[in-house]
Formats: C-alpha cells, sequence, structure tokens
C-alpha cells in the first residue's frame, strides 16, 4: 500500500498547483489547513468519494466544486480534484453513453435517442430529448462509484495496515 500512495502523491497536484489555480483562488485560505492534505484512511477514501462524486456528475469545474467539496468534509484536496479526471475527452462519449443507457432503463424511458456520443456538441444539441435519462443515470453512476470506492478504499487501508502490523508482531512461538 506504501507504494500505492507513494504513486498517488506523485500524480496529485500540489498545494502550490492547486493555490496558483485561478479558479481556487477563493480558497487558499482554507487550503493552508494540514488536516486537508493528510493521507490518512478517511482523508484519501473521502477524496476519492467526492472526485468520483464530482467527476461523473458535473460536468464543469470539477476541480473547483471538489476542492471546495473537500474543504467543507475536510477530506483530502488533491486526491478529490484528482479523483475528477475519471472524465476526460477519452472516457466522457463512453461514461455518457453508459450512464444513458442506464438512465433510460432507471426512469423507464425508451433509449433509442440517436446521438453521436463521442461529439459533446451533438450531446448538448440533444439534451432536451435526452436530459433526464442522462442526468439519472449519471446520478446513479455518480453515487454508486462515490460509496464503492470510499468503502474499497477505507477496507483496503485497514486490510493492509492490520497486515503490517502482524508482520511487525514478534513470533509469540
Amino acid at each position: 500500500m506504501s507504494a500505492m500512495i507513494r504513486r498517488l502523491r506523485a500524480l496529485a497536484p500540489s498545494r502550490e498547483q492547486l493555490e496558483a489555480n485561478p479558479w481556487l483562488r477563493r480558497l487558499a485560505p482554507y487550503l493552508a489547513d494540514p488536516k486537508l492534505w493528510c493521507w490518512s484512511r478517511r482523508g484519501v477514501a473521502l477524496g476519492v468519494a467526492i472526485g468520483l462524486f464530482i467527476g461523473f456528475l458535473i460536468p464543469v469545474a470539477q476541480i473547483l466544486l471538489a476542492a471546495a467539496a473537500a474543504v467543507v468534509l475536510r477530506a483530502n484536496v488533491p486526491i478529490a480534484a484528482a479523483g475528477t479526471f475519471v472524465t476526460n475527452p477519452l472516457t466522457v462519449p463512453p461514461i455518457y453513453y453508459g450512464a444513458y443507457q442506464l438512465g433510460a432503463w432507471a426512469t423507464g424511458t425508451s433509449a433509442t435517442a440517436a446521438v453521436s456520443w463521442a461529439d459533446p456538441v451533438a450531446i448538448l444539441e440533444s439534451l432536451g430529448s435526452i436530459g433526464l435519462p442522462l442526468f439519472t443515470g449519471l446520478a446513479i453512476t455518480a453515487s454508486v462509484a462515490a460509496a464503492a470506492s470510499y468503502l474499497l478504499i477505507s477496507q483496503l487501508w485497514i486490510w493492509h495496515v492490520a497486515a503490517r502490523r502482524r508482520a511487525a508482531r514478534p513470533n509469540d512461538r
């Protein structure tokens, strides 16, 4: 797990990078709190959950909203910001198509809209006909991904700490 934490720290934006972001300047006084940069089980798990939730559900200003939510919820800010990268130009078409299909199933809507899912402009132009199923599917996906990631990371962290403690314990024989 420590190698994974080192990789996450290398990938996550630094405090300086986030404070230099013009969108995040208003949060700078709040970003000074060291607890927001702590690599604890709760902070990292909640940061990933926040990042995924906002990354899936909100298409604009994701890093700003994830950082603000991490400040309010006392989560790891760089992990929350990095978690929003789940949606990017390569992943948006399949995510939105899958979310649309899920939303159409959940709302009982016919999933017959002819949309070019690889073209963001076409998606925006079709929002009138695909809006409810798409946003329903995105809300379901965001909620499930956030809850599952929080539980999975928390459990993996607990197992890792327990294994390290067992390995460090002297043999009782």
